[in-house]
């Protein structure tokens, strides 16, 4: 069954997949053109991008490196209006690197997303990544704990 997308949402998606596309084709200014001049950008591992300029040299940084030739997917999970001109949006995505066949499962990434319509087009404002990952069993421990 195929998702039923609005035109606004339609218009997210589309820029969802130019960014994914943008990585895959290992190009750091078409990644960072998917962002706001002033974007704030997270990383999973906790560093802070700040503005698209950055955004670009650390992708192409990372795509002429450890990152070359690597594809990205993904999938927006959710999107929510706060008014027509702002949407918080949640999207699912993964990498793999050129010599592994499929997306593996355990790279799986989850992001938060502020996007704003700029001049009728959506760009994403802020961004915050994290990997997926199954609570370790300290965490379930103490949240089966907090439970009884």
């Amino acid at each position: 069954m195929t998702q039923k997308w609005s035109k606004e949402e339609e218009k997210i998606n589309e820029l969802f997949n130019e960014m994914f596309s943008a990585w895959s084709s290992g190009d750091g200014k078409a990644f960072a053109n998917c962002f706001t001049e002033e974007v704030d950008y997270v990383t999973f591992f906790g560093q802070h991008l700040k503005g698209k300029k950055e955004v670009e040299i650390s992708h192409q940084n990372l795509f002429n490196g450890i990152l070359k030739g690597s594809q990205m997917q993904g999938r927006i999970t959710s999107i929510r209006f706060i008014n027509e001109n702002i949407a918080i949006v949640h999207c699912i995505g993964n990498t793999k690197m050129p010599k592994q066949k499929d997306y593996p499962k355990n790279r799986e990434s989850i992001n938060t997303n502020v996007l704003v319509k700029q001049n009728e087009e959506w760009k994403i404002s802020a961004f915050h990544n994290c990997r997926i990952k199954e609570p370790n069993f300290i965490i379930k421990w103490f949240m089966n704990r907090n439970n009884k």
